[in-house]
């Protein structure tokens, strides 16, 4: 017994080796990669989630294949475009698609943000936005707006805001000029209240203002403008593996309904300095007062 006694114990120490291997290699197979994606609301939420969820399983089946491990998305819409900066700022989420000033907004917050890839409109860097007024409107110019009432988006808006008050300025037109003014908050919101004329013009993106013409809603376009497409940015300190990964399948994404519902000819590499124009105009609107 004495003889066969160190041979036992060695042989139940191996016996219980084997199961704790086992047990790591169970745990390392169901491993997968937990992602975060948020959003703000620029429309109604149940449009949002509308829109980016057909987008975020086809990317998330595309990093799974890049990376050989199952990535999975989940979605955090948060209520407005200073809670969604916020939680981006803050490491809450993993990755965004931001209009152009919330990202400057946001690499202003925290500089280690980055850009994954920029979507594009035409093969361009640049999609519309519109100033619209009411369909049985007499108004025919910006300059026409002098006095008049005006309904801009978020405050942090590119379109809704920033770029609106820009051609406003071009016009000679600040917040003492209009005889009334207010930010409210949506692209769907401001051309409804446009289209009821509780305000008689108002500036959304033309994807919203179609959208809306659809539904009815009495609304023209008084003068269409070019913004910088959005970016997809991730958070700062992200896996730098996994940042790669997702440029890549940005990039290389064919097209398809999924992908050209969000964008229609695809991404492309994008950098900070795609963005310096809305940063001009975002200086140029403390003129605006107000």
């Amino acid at each position: 017994m004495n003889i066969l006694a160190p041979i036992l114990k060695s042989i139940g120490r191996k016996a219980l080796i084997v199961p704790a291997v086992l047990g790591l290699m169970s745990s390392a197979a169901i491993a997968e990669i937990q992602l975060v994606f948020g959003a703000y609301a620029a429309d109604k939420p149940t449009a949002v989630v509308k829109q980016f969820q057909p987008f975020l399983s086809l990317l998330a089946t595309e990093l799974t294949k890049e990376m050989g491990e199952t990535v999975k998305i989940k979605m955090k819409i948060a209520r407005s475009y200073d809670d969604g900066i916020d939680d981006l700022v803050q490491g809450r989420v993993d990755f965004s698609r931001f209009g152009p000033a919330s990202y400057i907004t946001a690499k202003e917050g925290n500089g280690g943000i980055g850009i994954i890839a920029m979507e594009t409109t035409d093969g361009n860097k640049v999609f519309s936005g519109v100033i619209a007024v009411r369909s049985d409107s007499t108004i025919s110019s910006i300059a026409d707006l002098n006095g008049r009432s005006f309904a801009f988006g978020d405050h942090l808006s590119t379109i809704g805001r920033f770029l609106a008050q820009d051609l406003l300025l071009d016009a000679q037109i600040t917040a003492a000029e209009l005889s009334n003014f207010e930010y409210l908050g949506r692209h769907d919101a401001v051309g409804a209240a446009v289209g009821v004329g509780t305000y008689d013009a108002g500036a959304l993106k033309m994807s919203t203002f179609e959208k809306l013409v659809k539904k009815e809603v009495p609304i023209k376009i008084l003068q269409e403008f070019d913004n910088v497409t959005k970016p997809w940015i991730h958070r700062a300190g992200m896996d730098a593996t996994v940042v790669a990964a997702m440029q890549k399948v940005f990039l290389q994404m064919p097209a398809s309904d999924v992908r050209d519902a969000i964008t229609d000819t695809g991404f492309v590499v994008g950098t900070d300095e795609d963005y310096q124009p809305i940063r001009r105009a975002m200086t140029r609107s403390e003129q605006f007062g107000g």
